[in-house]
């Protein structure tokens, strides 16, 4: 792995579009409806809480997905 990879993977990547900022919103919104459902639907317990926290990589994942891709250059 390459040194500006590491630095790529832990910099800080604002939404710097709005179509960024947009993307994150869908994220967490198709998240949130999804936990949502799971909550209603999973009887209390260790594996519901499992399930909730692999929602929050999932979101936290795609978020990263977002933020770190790298703009294309246009010319």
């Amino acid at each position: 792995m390459s040194p500006e990879d590491i630095a790529h993977r832990f910099a800080f990547h604002p939404a710097s579009t709005e179509e960024k900022r947009d993307a994150h919103t869908s994220v967490r919104q198709a998240c949130r409806r999804l936990a949502d459902e799971m909550n209603d639907r999973l009887p209390e317990g260790r594996e519901k809480a499992l399930v909730v926290t692999k929602l929050e990589e999932v979101m936290f994942w795609a978020n990263a997905a977002i933020a770190r891709a790298r703009e294309e250059s246009h010319g």
